[in-house]
């Protein structure tokens, strides 16, 4: 890709905005998201401090294209407790313990009968994994390898272990959230991020973050040509609820990104749109290479083809769809050792590359 020379306007970071994001990072960090109930529905409701939200209501059942919308999760509580009395992978302590989606159960059975149930990192013992099984009837527990030890030299393989999944499946609705500031025509651009992910830092909450005190900057600020859209929807199901209620406003779109993982220490990388990988480079994929290179220098980041894989892009880029959309993260999924477990937690993130990536994005929308 030929970057042509030209002259941006250099957005002023603020002293104040890497503290500003990661205080909202720590706000959203504890909030119990999932594909569908209260903790997403919190989640929402923290980002509507920052920027008016409008949340739609998607209900169990609804035809989603050829997915449907599944039954409403909803926990009371949830652990095992050993002979001691002692609890452990208690969801009151952390939502990672409990595999989201888990059926109720209330059980007691030997160590060994437990262990397909449960989820550990023996490559990294002492952090809890996260897991999920939305569509499958089952149920699991995610806990440290440490603590798995422990467990075992406590009561051995043919100890008893009570099981305790209060849980239900209901009929409700899964949620998303909008922001829409107006432009000066209705050619969109959309910003995207994934809102299902507890417990998690970089992934999901900086994306969040991010997203959200930008959309409040441009609804303050002067009126631009494009109406920009920021879309907060649990992942995969949420994008594609969105796409099915708005078939009318895909040729609005005229630019898109989804934005994930914008808190880490890694550089920025760059996965081009479907067309844009598979015929020539789209404005959006252009704006995103000039804007990275002013803000972070030519060097400093990583462009990618589209691939199937990968977060809302996918559903976005899909054939029949094939909106103008990006990704972009600074570290990817899968390519830092704390993804999707307890490790990323604030401690993986930081005011500074939080603030790097809100001027980046300031400076994608100034070049489109």
């Amino acid at each position: 890709m030929t970057l042509a020379s030209t002259t941006l306007p250099v957005p002023h970071v603020a002293p104040s905005d890497g503290e500003r994001l990661l205080a909202l990072v720590a706000d959203l960090l504890p909030l119990r998201r999932c594909l569908t109930g209260d903790g997403l529905r919190e989640t929402l409701a923290r980002l509507g401090e920052v920027v008016p939200v409008a949340v739609t209501e998607v209900p169990t059942g609804e035809a989603v294209f050829d997915w449907t919308v599944p039954p409403e999760w909803r926990v009371r509580e949830a652990y095992l407790r050993l002979p001691s009395g002692r609890r452990v992978a208690d969801w009151a302590v952390s939502p990672l313990h409990l595999v989201q989606y888990s059926r109720p159960v209330r059980e007691r059975m030997t160590l060994a009968d437990l262990r397909p149930h449960l989820h550990t990192l023996p490559d990294q013992p002492a952090l809890v994994p996260y897991r999920t099984a939305y569509y499958t009837p089952t149920w699991g527990f995610c806990l440290s390898h440490t603590e798995l030890a422990a467990i075992e030299d406590e009561v051995g393989e043919r100890g008893d272990v009570d099981v305790v999944i209060d849980t239900d499946h209901v009929d409700g609705s899964l949620s998303y959230g909008e922001v829409v500031v107006p432009g000066e025509t209705e050619d969109e651009i959309l910003l995207s991020a994934h809102a299902c992910h507890p417990a998690l830092a970089n992934d999901n909450a900086t994306g969040l973050a991010v997203a959200a005190v930008l959309a409040a900057e441009r609804l303050a600020g002067p009126r631009r040509r494009h109406t920009l859209r920021v879309l907060f929807a649990p992942g995969t199901l949420g994008a594609l609820a969105w796409l099915s209620r708005n078939r009318a406003r895909w040729g609005r779109v005229r630019h898109g990104l989804v934005l994930s993982n914008l808190g880490d220490a890694g550089p920025f990388t760059y996965k081009t749109s479907r067309s844009g990988t598979l015929r020539a480079p789209l404005a959006i994929d252009r704006a995103v290479a000039l804007a990275l290179r002013d803000t972070v220098g030519p060097h400093a980041f990583g462009t990618r083809p589209w691939t199937p894989d990968g977060y809302d892009e996918r559903q976005f880029g899909s054939p029949g769809i094939d909106l103008p959309v990006g990704r972009l993260t600074r570290t990817p999924h899968g390519e830092y050792a704390q993804y999707h477990t307890s490790g990323d937690d604030l401690s993986l993130v930081s005011a500074a590359a939080l603030a790097e990536s809100l001027d980046a994005l300031r400076t994608t929308l100034a070049v489109l």
